[in-house]
């Protein structure tokens, strides 16, 4: 069981699916601020000095000026603000990694793309050519 356990964690895949989710939790965290801190304020600041994170509805039918002011007093809340600024940040991380995909595959040589046949492969593909003369 160890045995193949050590073959599983040492093939590639699993290595380079490690690196991804390492990759990816940092690249939240960046994200993250930029929308909290960098996206949200101007937005926030055209539509009249809103903020996102304050949209919410109580569902116990009382009035609080935040959301702050909801939790504290224990009021059951619908954030759908918090769900506006969620959107936007998994918007900014899906164009991120399509920009890095394109990227990565506009490097990628066309060699790369189509494997070299073998030469059963290649004395298969003669005699088919040689067949449709």
């Amino acid at each position: 069981m160890f045995s193949e356990f050590k073959a599983f964690i040492s093939r590639g895949n699993v290595i380079d699916l490690a690196i991804g989710i390492i990759m990816g939790s940092a690249f939240t965290t960046i994200v993250s601020s930029l929308v909290s801190d960098v996206i949200m304020p101007p937005i926030g600041l055209l539509l009249g000095g809103i903020d996102f994170s304050d949209f919410f509805v109580s569902l116990d039918s009382e009035h609080y000026k935040t959301l702050k002011a909801a939790k504290d007093a224990g009021a059951v809340t619908l954030n759908y603000g918090l769900f506006i600024n969620a959107v936007i940040k998994f918007l900014i991380v899906a164009f991120a990694v399509f920009v890095l995909v394109k990227q990565v595959n506009r490097f990628q040589t066309k060699e790369e793309a189509t494997p070299k046949l073998s030469k059963d492969q290649e004395l298969l593909t003669e005699i088919r050519d040689l067949l449709k003369k």
